[in-house]
């Protein structure tokens, strides 16, 4: 997760939505990504999705049976229905996102009966060190929207 948050902080930077996602198999890390909607001018350059790609050219398989994803925060409808089609075995994710969460918060698509794969899902680790810098993010939003707005 250290990693994942490593990628949250360069998002950050970037001014993009601190958000980071590695993925491991076998005891390695295969793939690193961070946020980059505003970057690649792309709503679905999500860290996760990113990653996922990254993942699957890395082992030249859509299938990403032994995988596990460590995200900064809980993924949305559409990076938790990818990994459900990846086959991501194991989702670790710091924060939760009470708003647009698809893992338990707002809504739960890993663990469908309807769908033919669930993803095992564990929260909490580095929570506190995700939601600081998520919620240092949007409040210089908010404060540089104030100034735009007062003058």
């Amino acid at each position: 997760m250290q990693e994942a948050l490593k990628q949250a902080r360069i998002a950050f930077e970037r001014d993009e939505v601190p958000v980071g996602a590695v993925i491991v198999f076998k005891g390695q890390i295969i793939a690193r990504a961070h946020n980059q909607i505003i970057t690649l001018k792309d709503p679905t350059a999500h860290a996760e999705m990113i990653a996922i790609t990254q993942a699957s050219a890395h082992l030249r398989n859509e299938r990403l049976n032994d995988c596990d994803v460590y995200v900064t925060i809980e993924p949305c409808s559409m990076c938790a229905g990818a990994m459900v089609l990846a086959r991501i075995k194991n989702l670790f994710y710091a924060t939760e996102d009470l708003k647009t969460g698809a893992c338990g918060s707002a809504l739960n698509i890993l663990e469908n009966k309807k769908l033919n794969h669930k993803v095992n899902t564990k929260s909490g680790l580095l929570k506190d060190e995700s939601r600081s810098l998520i919620q240092e993010f949007f409040k210089k939003k908010r404060e540089n929207s104030e100034r735009c707005v007062s003058g």
